[in-house]
């Protein structure tokens, strides 16, 4: 994506002129207000069906068992465990997910204005799930489709590093 808009923008800004949103930047605050309701709606209703997912897998076990190496390797060996685990703290999971959603949200509102603390708020917010879910789940949430999860804020950690310099107050 090319973005003109960052150069002229910094050079107005040099000369008095209020600087304006780059496209790039904008193009990552809205994808992150998407990501963002996806992530506020998948958290209530993890919390609302923890319960539910966890006896569905107890009950599924004998059939996890029949199932291919390569599917039951994909599950990792502890997805029992980490369906126990969150289930069992499913409050302070939601809680944290929810304060890490609005601080994602607050941080990409400030990035809007060109604000560099945004992005540390944005961070900040992006990072708190995966820590709650160590501290909660332990490390056996990182199974294939855990790792396959943590990609999408690695690619938005490096796309708006890469605006940061954009960011002028």
């Amino acid at each position: 994506m090319n973005d003109t808009n960052s150069t002229s923008s910094v050079l107005n800004f040099a000369e008095g002129e209020k600087p304006t949103l780059p496209s790039g930047l904008n193009v990552l605050t809205i994808l992150t207000f998407v990501g963002c309701a996806f992530g506020f709606i998948s958290s209530i209703v993890s919390f609302l069906n923890a319960e539910k997912s966890y006896k569905t897998l107890v009950d599924m076990q004998d059939k996890i068992a029949e199932a291919p190496a390569w599917m039951r390797g994909a599950a990792g060996p502890n997805g029992l465990e980490v369906a126990k685990k969150s289930m069992e703290n499913k409050l302070p999971i939601l809680l944290l997910s929810l304060v890490g959603v609005a601080i994602c949200v607050y941080g990409a509102l400030e990035m809007r204005k060109l604000k560099k603390q945004g992005f540390i708020l944005w961070l900040a917010g992006e990072i708190l799930p995966i820590i709650s879910g160590l501290l909660f789940i332990g490390s056996a949430m990182f199974n294939l489709f855990g790792i396959i999860a943590m990609l999408f804020p690695a690619i938005f950690i490096i796309l708006y590093a890469v605006q940061k310099k954009n960011l002028v107050y």
